[in-house]
């Protein structure tokens, strides 16, 4: 096996950026880069201050949460693992004293037993997001 492998996007998953990488599988590790409440199938647009990588999904701090998860997921299926896989979330909030108790609510359905070591914190994040997450999950080579 590589060293590294890089999974550039993955189908039905987040909008693509040529920037990054949706997710890199070292040894028996996967890093999945931070993502957001963006629309799967949705496309980059505007210029400059204005550009947006997706379009954000209606609904607030929830909505976007779930959306966030939801690709989180769809990337992490894609590079071999599962949420179940996940040591390791980092959470970055526009305005965590607002958002935090509703966030954490849906965060508690998507891992209800055994919850991964989790960092959140109140940032400045691109644009209009209200949320990016990134993650890391152990997932044995021999696995996939």
């Amino acid at each position: 096996m590589a060293a590294k492998q890089v999974l550039a996007s993955a189908p039905d998953g987040p909008p693509e950026g040529s920037f990054l990488s949706a997710a890199t599988r070292a040894g028996d590790f996967i890093y999945v880069s931070g993502h957001a409440g963006l629309a799967p199938g949705s496309s980059a647009y505007g210029e400059g201050r204005d550009w947006m990588p997706g379009e954000v999904v209606e609904g607030g701090i929830e909505a976007e949460t779930r959306a966030t998860l939801e690709n989180l997921r769809v990337v992490l299926e894609a590079a071999g693992g599962s949420f179940k896989d996940v040591v390791k979330i980092n959470t970055y909030l526009r305005d965590i004293d607002r958002d935090f108790m509703a966030y954490n609510e849906i965060y508690k359905t998507y891992f209800p037993n055994d919850p991964p070591s989790r960092t959140t914190v109140g940032a400045t994040i691109y644009g209009k997001l209200l949320i990016e997450i990134d993650c890391v999950a152990y997932v044995p080579a021999e696995r996939v």
